[in-house]
C-alpha cells in the first residue's frame, strides 16, 4: 500500500491535514527559536557572573558582552515571532486535526521598581452574576495585572513671579530679588541644561540633533542658542572640573592614556588627542573616591603630558608611548615619578599570533585560519597566569597585595624572564614573536616594579575604560569643531566620567549642581563633587 493511498480523497480532509502540518513546522520552529534565545541567555548571565566573580579576563572581555547581548537581542525577538507564528498556525488548522500547542519558557520577570508611581485603572466589574444573574455580589477580592508605560517627554515654562511693594511711609518700592540663573539672563532651567550637556557629552548627540529633535516635540530651539547654554554652562561647572584635577594630581599612583580625536580644519579634518589620567584606589583598598581628569591638545606631542603632570609626583601607569620619557628622569623637579608598564599591551600581540577562538571563526567561515604561534600561546598561558593571582587580591590592602605577589608571582616572573630570554635568543629580529618578547625584555624594570610595590596594577584598564566613551562617540559627532571645542570637550567629559566612576547619576547630579551652584559658598564648593554630592530635594528631607 502506497503512501498515496493512505491519504484522504476529501479535499477539505487534505487542506486540514495541510494547515494541521504546517502548524506543526511552525511549532518546531518556534521550539528551535526559543531554546535558541534560552542558550544565549544563559551564556550571557554566565559570562557575566564570571565578569563579577573573577573581573575583566582580557581585553576583550566588554567586547564579548556587547556581542552576546547583541546576539540574545536578535534571538529573542525570532523567538517571539516564532512563537506568535505557531499559535496562528495551530488555530488555522481548526479542531479536527489536533496540534500540540506550544508554550514558550521565558525566563521570570522581575517587577516592577518600586519607587515608580502606580497609576489604578479601575476595571467596572459585572452588576449581576455571570453564572445565574443575580444580583446579590459582594466583593471577594481583586486581581492586579501591572503594565510598564512611558509618558512622552512634558515641556513646561516656569515663571517666576515678584511681587513688588511699595511703602506707604517712604514711598519706596520694595521687590524680592531675582532667582540666580547659572547663565546671566538664563532662559533654559537646570534640568533642561543638564539633559542638553548629557546628551552632547554622554550619549554623543551632536546639538543639531537634539534641535531637530526638540522642534518635533513642539519647542524650536535655535542650534546657535543650545551651543551659547553649552558655552556658558561649561565655564560656571569650571571650578568643579578644577577640583576634580586637583584630586587626581594627587594620587599616589595615576592611570594614563589617550585616544584620537577628530578636529576640524581649514578645508580639512585634523587629528587632535584627548588625554586622559585616571586615579582609582579601590585596587589596593584606597579610601579616597575615584575621578579622571581630561586635557585636549592638537597633536600627540610630548610636551602635553609633561604639561599636564608637570606638579605631580608619584607612580605613573601607561603604555610605552616615548613622550613620557622626561617624565622619568631621576632629576626631575618637583620630584620623581615612577613608570609602572601595563602587562595587558604586553600580553596583547602575543594573543593576536595566539588567538584559537578567532582561527575557529575564520574555519567555520570558510577563511584560511591564521598560524598559531605556540611560543605565543605559551606567553600567554604565563601571563595569564598572573593575572589569576592578581584577581584573588583585588581590592586587598598594599602590604597584602605585595606578600602575596612575593611569594606567588615572584617566581612565574622570574621563570617568565628565563624562559623569553633562551627563546628570544633562537629568533630573528624580524621575527613578530620576538617583536613581542623585545617589547617586555628591553623594559623589565618596569614591567617588574609591582612585585615590590602593591598599590601598582597589573593593568591600565582604568584608563582605557575612560576613554572608551569617546571611541563610541566618534561615529557620532564626527569631529570637534574646534580647539576650543576639545578643551570644553574635555571638561565635560572630566564630570560626566567621574559621576559614572562614583555610581552617580550624571544627569541628575548635573541637573542638581547647575540648579545650585550659582549662589554656592565658594570655601564649600566641594560639597557638590559627585562623591560628596547629596541632591538638594534629600537635604530638604534630611533637615525635616
Amino acid at each position: 500500500m502506497s503512501a498515496d493511498d493512505s491519504l484522504p480523497d476529501d479535499v477539505e480532509m487534505l487542506k486540514r491535514l495541510v494547515h494541521a502540518g504546517a502548524a506543526d513546522l511552525a511549532r518546531a520552529r518556534a521550539e528551535a527559536s526559543s531554546a535558541a534565545a534560552l542558550i544565549a541567555h544563559l551564556k550571557l548571565q554566565i559570562e557575566k557572573l564570571k565578569r563579577e566573580l573573577y573581573g575583566p579576563r582580557s581585553e576583550r572581555t566588554a567586547r564579548l558582552l556587547d556581542q552576546l547581548e547583541l546576539q540574545l537581542e536578535e534571538l529573542e525577538t525570532a523567538a517571539t515571532e516564532d512563537e506568535i507564528a505557531a499559535e496562528q498556525a495551530a488555530a488555522s488548522a481548526g479542531d479536527t486535526i489536533p496540534v500540540r500547542p506550544f508554550t514558550r519558557k521565558k525566563p521570570s520577570r522581575k517587577p516592577f521598581p518600586a519607587h515608580l508611581p502606580r497609576e489604578r485603572v479601575i476595571v467596572p466589574g459585572p452588576t449581576a452574576c455571570l453564572c445565574c444573574g443575580g444580583g446579590r455580589l459582594r466583593k471577594l477580592g481583586e486581581d492586579v495585572t501591572e503594565t510598564l508605560e512611558s509618558i512622552p517627554r512634558q515641556w513646561k515654562v516656569i515663571q517666576h513671579v515678584r511681587e513688588k511693594f511699595t511703602c506707604r511711609d517712604c514711598e519706596k518700592i520694595s521687590q524680592a530679588p531675582a532667582p540666580f540663573h547659572v547663565i546671566a539672563r538664563g532662559w533654559a532651567g537646570p534640568s533642561l541644561l543638564a539633559m542638553i550637556l548629557f546628551e552632547k557629552f554622554g550619549q554623543h548627540q551632536p546639538l543639531n540633533r537634539q534641535a531637530e529633535r526638540y522642534a518635533k516635540e513642539g519647542v524650536p530651539i535655535s542650534l546657535s542658542t543650545l551651543a551659547d547654554q553649552v558655552g556658558g554652562c561649561t565655564v560656571a561647572l569650571t571650578p568643579l572640573f578644577k577640583r576634580i584635577e586637583a584630586h587626581v594630581l594627587s594620587a599616589e599612583r595615576l592611570h594614563g592614556d589617550d585616544t584620537t580625536i577628530p578636529v576640524l580644519a581649514k578645508g580639512k579634518t585634523d587629528t587632535g588627542r584627548i588625554w586622559v589620567y585616571v586615579r582609582d584606589d579601590k585596587p589596593f583598598g584606597g579610601p579616597a573616591p575615584p575621578a579622571a581628569a581630561f586635557y585636549y591638545s592638537r597633536d600627540r606631542a610630548g610636551e602635553h603630558p609633561q604639561a599636564h603632570l608637570a606638579t605631580y609626583t608619584g607612580i605613573f601607569q601607561a603604555d610605552a608611548y616615548s613622550g613620557y620619557g622626561k617624565l622619568y628622569e631621576p632629576g626631575r623637579s618637583p620630584g620623581p615619578i615612577f613608570e609602572a608598564a601595563c602587562w595587558v599591551h604586553a600580553r596583547r600581540p602575543f594573543f593576536v599570533m595566539a588567538d584559537l577562538a578567532e582561527n575557529a571563526r575564520r574555519k567555520g567561515q570558510g577563511k584560511k585560519p591564521a598560524g598559531i604561534s605556540p611560543l605565543a600561546l605559551e606567553a600567554v598561558r604565563r601571563i595569564d597566569a598572573l593575572f589569576d593571582i592578581e584577581r584573588t587580591i583585588n581590592g586587598q590592602s598594599a602590604e597584602r597585595r605585595k606578600a602575596v605577589r612575593q611569594e606567588l608571582s615572584a617566581p612565574l616572573v622570574a621563570d617568565l624572564e628565563a624562559w623569553m630570554r633562551g627563546q628570544r635568543a633562537k629568533l630573528s629580529r624580524g621575527n613578530d614573536v620576538a617583536k613581542a618578547m623585545d617589547y617586555m625584555l628591553k623594559r623589565w624594570t618596569v614591567f617588574t616594579r609591582f612585585l615590590d610595590d602593591g598599590r601598582i596594577c597589573l593593568s591600565n584598564n582604568a584608563a582605557e575604560r575612560g576613554v572608551r566613551g569617546i571611541a563610541l562617540g566618534r561615529k557620532s559627532w564626527l569631529f570637534c569643531g574646534s580647539d576650543r571645542g576639545g578643551q570644553r570637550a574635555a571638561v565635560m567629559y572630566s564630570l560626566i566620567v567621574t559621576a559614572k566612576m562614583n555610581d552617580v547619576d550624571p544627569q541628575a547630579w548635573l541637573a542638581d549642581v547647575l540648579a545650585r551652584i550659582a549662589e554656592h559658598p565658594v570655601q564649600k564648593l566641594d560639597e557638590l563633587l559627585p562623591w560628596n554630592w547629596c541632591p538638594l530635594n534629600a537635604q530638604a528631607r534630611h533637615a525635616a
